[in-house]
């Protein structure tokens, strides 16, 4: 049966977030129901993104954040500012990364690899909370 929830992540601020355990606490009655399935997660905002990366060595975390500084520089002379300096900046990082990703389930679980986890990418240097759909397809 298909399985469908909207939740909310802790404050974050600018910066590559490890949040699987999150995720898997607010999506677990869905996922012990699908032996065989497919996770669909999408992030409602345009200034923050989702994808899977490195799980471990959070030093990841930090270069991914460092070169996607390096490729989108904040100091450009962005035209659309209307929430800050960070605004365009962290719209464009956003198509970049993306506001999806799939992620297959194998018994019950995210079949995610050995060193795979699923990153909150925040764009914006003040904290945010960022709201999610999680949709569970068997």
């Amino acid at each position: 049966m298909p399985f469908q929830k909207t939740f909310t992540l802790g404050n974050h601020r600018k910066g590559c977030h490890l949040v699987t355990q999150e995720v898997v606490s607010a999506i677990d009655e869905g996922l012990r129901n699908t032996p065989i399935g497919i996770l669909h997660l999408f992030i409602k905002h345009t200034s923050a993104a989702i994808t899977v990366n490195e799980n471990c060595d959070p030093d990841v975390r930090t270069d991914m954040d460092m070169a996607l500084d390096k490729i989108v520089p904040e100091d450009q002379a962005w035209l659309h500012t209307d929430e800050g300096p960070d605004d365009s900046v962290s719209h464009t990082k956003s198509s970049l990364i993306g506001t999806s990703i799939s992620i297959p389930i194998t018994n019950g679980r995210l079949a995610l690899g050995t060193w795979q986890g699923i990153y909150l990418t925040e764009f914006r240097h003040m904290s945010h909370r960022r709201t999610l759909v999680a949709t569970i397809l068997p």
